[in-house]
């Protein structure tokens, strides 16, 4: 993996530098020894690690506003990093430059429920959103597995979802409203506690960019009240296309689940083993389907999905006889990635999506892929969008292995947009699968997603070596210009 080449400049100014930050930022929220340094040397692609030049754990927005001014005269890079759980690298620390952590973001600012929104800083955790308005009825839909632990900030570069991302949609479904501080120092707001924004979706460009554009530090996400009643349906397959074929008909009967999410039986005996969910082991594919909406209806659609699993081969169906069961079947599904970390010395964890109908002939091949690197692999998916997250297994201690398993991974997302999907769905593309763009864009793609990037930071001074496989210096691109409350787009080249 290629990283940019320290710049010897900056490291050379580095007391300078400390001295600098310390005038802005506590002592103790400055980190310059190499021990308390470790803990913020990869994030949750741990395959690849880098201890940082600095690590500054700013309190205020006020702060950051200073922290990224001075970087943008001294030319330092910064590599914002919210809770580290990303697992494409996209936190990884780069030699020069600071790695910016907003763990002290950590406050719920307003619970507006007139509005039916939550403004919240960038470190509150996923699940913390949830815990604040739980009591009044109401949830924060987005729910990715890590959610007792990731963070809303790190939810909004990387556009998480989760399994209830089929009916209720990624973050950028979710979202309304962000401030934030540019590479300047200048500090922006974006859309509010308002349904919509006038003028362009700069809502939409910054959710999902990966901390190329700016560093956010408050986030107005909407709530829903909780449903009337949600019911889950387990059903065991006696093969994965058999599962795959129950997933196209649901949708394909016009039924949007909550969530629809399917694993393998190498997935299905690790959580069982680990959480004791009530898994059958027996199945070679397991599906979890939950629905939920007023009682009459959920129970219409248990019965619409219960007779479309017999249909499709079902050989043993259950459904929850209430919350604690239900919970119960969710909760093997949600412990999958540590329960594969039981079974296994190391695992990579991958991330692409297919459209639907092609999921049998993608695990077709991809057990044909497992059989010729030697590796195991787990799978497990958000169904119901063909977000697949395979797992595959390998041991960092055997020489060989962990080349391998990237080669199986980059095979297995090559796969992906071969057949018509993408390289990620949530999980970003940071240094994992940036050296994978030019399969799925083309240079032109790349040059007009770098100009957006030039009109945020024209330095290119915010988390450089992500996401483009080549960066380009805007001077070649033609640069879009962004100033608070306006966009100019004064000198691109036309093709």
């Amino acid at each position: 993996m290629r990283m940019p080449k320290p710049d010897a400049s900056v490291v050379g100014r580095r007391d300078a530098i400390v001295g600098q930050l310390r005038e802005i930022v506590a002592t103790e929220g400055v980190i310059v020894d190499e021990d308390e340094m470790r803990a913020y040397e990869c994030d949750g692609l741990t395959a690849y690690r880098q201890l940082p030049f600095i690590v500054v754990l700013p309190e205020t927005t006020e702060q950051v506003s200073r922290i990224l001014k001075l970087c943008h005269a001294e030319g330092v890079k910064v590599v914002p990093r919210g809770a580290g759980t990303s697992l494409s690298g996209g936190a990884l620390p780069l030699a020069d430059a600071i790695t910016l952590g907003l763990a002290k973001f950590n406050r719920i600012l307003d619970v507006d429920l007139d509005n039916r929104c939550v403004v919240a800083q960038p470190g509150v955790t996923n699940l913390g959103i949830t815990d604040a308005v739980k009591s009044q009825g109401f949830y924060y839909a987005p729910d990715p597995s890590s959610q007792i632990a990731c963070t809303i900030g790190g939810n909004v570069a990387e556009n998480s979802g989760g399994v209830h991302c089929l009916k209720y949609g990624l973050t950028t479904n979710n979202l309304l409203g962000l401030e934030m501080v540019l590479i300047t120092g200048e500090v922006i707001r974006i859309g509010g506690k308002h349904l919509d924004s006038e003028g362009y979706d700069l809502l939409g460009l910054v959710t999902g960019s990966e901390g190329l554009l700016g560093v956010v530090t408050e986030v107005t996400v909407r709530i829903l009240p909780r449903p009337e009643m949600a019911r889950a349906l387990l059903a065991g397959f006696p093969s994965s296309e058999a599962a795959g074929a129950c997933v196209a008909q649901v949708i394909g009967a016009g039924i949007i689940p909550a969530g629809m999410e399917m694993m393998d039986r190498p997935a299905i005996h690790a959580a069982e083993d680990f959480v004791h969910a009530g898994y059958p082991l027996d199945a070679d594919a397991l599906l979890i389907v939950e629905l939920d909406g007023p009682e009459a209806e959920v129970a219409h659609l248990v019965d619409r999905v219960t007779g479309i699993a017999r249909e499709s081969g079902a050989g043993e169906l259950r459904v929850s006889a209430d919350d604690e069961e239900r919970e119960r079947f969710w909760a093997g599904r949600k412990a999958a990635f540590p329960a594969v970390g039981r079974i296994s010395p190391d695992y990579y964890c991958m991330d692409g999506t297919i459209p639907r109908r092609r999921l049998a002939e993608v695990l077709r091949r991809m057990a044909e892929m497992s059989r010729r690197h030697g590796l195991r692999v787990a799978n497990v998916f958000h169904a119901g969008d063909g977000n697949l997250h395979p797992l595959i297994l390998y041991d960092a201690n055997r020489p060989g292995e962990l080349e391998s398993a990237e080669t199986f991974g980059a095979e297995i997302l090559k796969l992906c947009v071969e057949v018509g999907g993408v390289l990620t769905g949530e999980h970003g593309v940071g240094v994992e699968k940036r050296d994978l763009m030019g399969v799925m864009f083309t240079e032109d793609d790349l040059n007009h997603q770098q100009r957006v990037k030039c009109a945020f930071d024209a330095e290119s001074l915010l988390n450089p070596g992500k996401v483009y496989p080549i960066l380009r210096r805007c001077a070649e691109l033609g640069r879009l210009h962004v100033r608070a409350g306006q966009v100019r787009f004064p000198d691109i080249p036309r093709f």
